[in-house]
């Protein structure tokens, strides 16, 4: 008997209209939480600049919750948010990309030297504008390296979601296993692969794109 090839090129080319809904979902699932979670990490990271004593304990009650299993978070929010949904997979991720982007909002932040604020103050800069013109700009860098982490991390955890009936790619990753085939398999982990590997080249390039003055100073 010949024996089974690991990938079966035709078999992606008749299933590819079941993967491409796979893909898409999973797609929006990663993507989703790290959105909110920047939207609300950049809050709570100003008032953890601003009011130290909260930024600790908020860290600490962020590296509390991604310390947990994601699987067993999944498994503890089906009786409140259903099985095989993407609010049950969506919410642990928001909390993973929290405990990565509230740090990195704030490490961003207290990267601006001290004599540039005080410059800002000196040329009549209201707190949003400086803080809009100069402390953002400044904290760029260290924010998306954040947000990278947190994007490529999300991508790959959606995936475990597929235990508990929603997981994107991650259901390629059981069929396969199931049935012993490993085309799904390898085609699954291809697909996450690539999909973490474009995240990150579009975060690299707004980084670029978002200080322009990095690429000056690099080039002189």
């Amino acid at each position: 008997m010949d024996e089974e090839p690991l990938v079966r090129w035709d078999w992606i080319g008749r299933n590819w209209p079941r993967i491409q809904p796979l893909l898409e979902d999973h797609i929006v699932m990663a993507l989703v939480p790290v959105v909110i979670g920047l939207l609300v990490a950049l809050p709570l990271g100003l008032a953890g600049v601003r009011w130290r004593r909260l930024y600790q304990p908020t860290v600490g009650v962020m590296n509390v919750i991604y310390s947990l299993p994601s699987l067993a978070v999944f498994i503890v929010l089906i009786p409140i948010t259903g099985l095989a949904t993407r609010t049950t997979v969506m919410i642990p991720l928001t909390f993973y990309a929290l405990a990565v982007l509230i740090p990195a909002v704030v490490d961003g932040l207290t990267s601006v030297p001290d004599h540039v604020r005080q410059s800002a103050v000196a040329m009549g800069f209201t707190p949003l504008r400086r803080l809009l013109r100069v402390d953002l700009p400044i904290a760029v860098p260290v924010v998306l390296a954040g947000l990278r982490v947190a994007t490529v991390s999300s991508i790959s955890l959606v995936s475990v979601g597929a235990l508990v009936g929603r997981g994107g790619l991650g259901y390629l990753f059981i069929d396969g296993w199931q049935r012993q085939f490993y085309t799904p398999i390898v085609v699954g982990i291809v697909l996450v692969v690539v999909l973490a590997g474009l995240a990150d080249l579009m975060l690299v390039l707004a980084q670029r794109l978002l200080t322009p003055w990095a690429r000056a100073r690099g080039s002189a």
